[in-house]
């Protein structure tokens, strides 16, 4: 029976993860290619047997990189504002709408301005930890070009109103269109990044744009 060959783009799809967690799964010798005219394939038996190879461990592991590939739907490295200047929490939030408009985001910063802080006067959205999950009361995709996450640092600590009385330095801004993206985002956020103290100090301390979003969407495939 002839084999049945994937490109990198069908494999990836195949896995529910982006081509370049296929070209890792490669160069760490995980999936074997074959050479199909000028292009690299992949034996969809070979991928097959791979995944019903796994044990659960290896499952919960590509079920992360899975989620992983997701959120780097909305989040990108040029979507980092650092070190940035506020003195207070609504100075803060119109850095961070800025940038939003900075990216192409949104067209009206004030706007934006204007819908967060009027969710942050209901209750604040800083969760604890030095961290807050900025975002408007109500979805508005007309509003937003791109379902988007940001990711902003302060200067300084900013007093927020957080649940544990600490000030924020970390915040994630939600421009998303819709619940599901909303809520899936916030658990992204909360499993992988608020609960590991490795990825917060990384967070809060380094000064590298690529090492930041390394913390924020890296891969888990290598211990596979």
């Amino acid at each position: 029976m002839a084999k049945t060959l994937l490109t990198l783009k069908q494999s990836a799809a195949q896995l529910k993860v982006t081509i370049s967690v296929i070209r890792e799964m490669i160069n760490a010798k995980i999936l074997q290619t074959v050479k199909s005219g000028n292009t690299i394939k992949i034996d969809k038996a070979e991928l097959d047997e791979w995944l019903a190879s796994l044990n659960e461990e290896e499952v919960k592991k590509l079920s992360l990189q899975r989620s992983i590939c997701h959120f780097s739907d909305y989040y990108k490295l040029d979507n980092i504002n650092l070190d940035f200047e506020a003195d207070n929490k609504y100075e803060a939030i119109a850095e961070m709408s800025k940038k939003a408009k900075e990216l192409g985001i949104v067209r009206d910063h004030r706007w934006l301005y204007q819908v967060v802080v009027a969710r942050e006067e209901l209750v604040s959205t800083a969760v604890g930890n030095g961290i807050t999950l900025l975002h408007a009361r109500h979805f508005h995709p007309s509003k937003i070009k791109k379902p988007s996450v940001i990711f902003g640092r302060s200067k300084e600590d900013i007093e927020f109103d957080a649940i544990d009385n600490k000030p924020v330095k970390l915040y994630f801004m939600l421009l998303l269109h819709n619940d599901y993206q909303h809520l899936f985002s916030i658990s992204y956020i909360s499993r992988n990044i608020l609960m590991s103290e490795r990825r917060l100090k990384i967070l809060r301390e380094s000064g590298s744009p690529q090492e930041i979003s390394d913390a924020i969407i890296g891969s888990v495939l290598k211990s596979i």
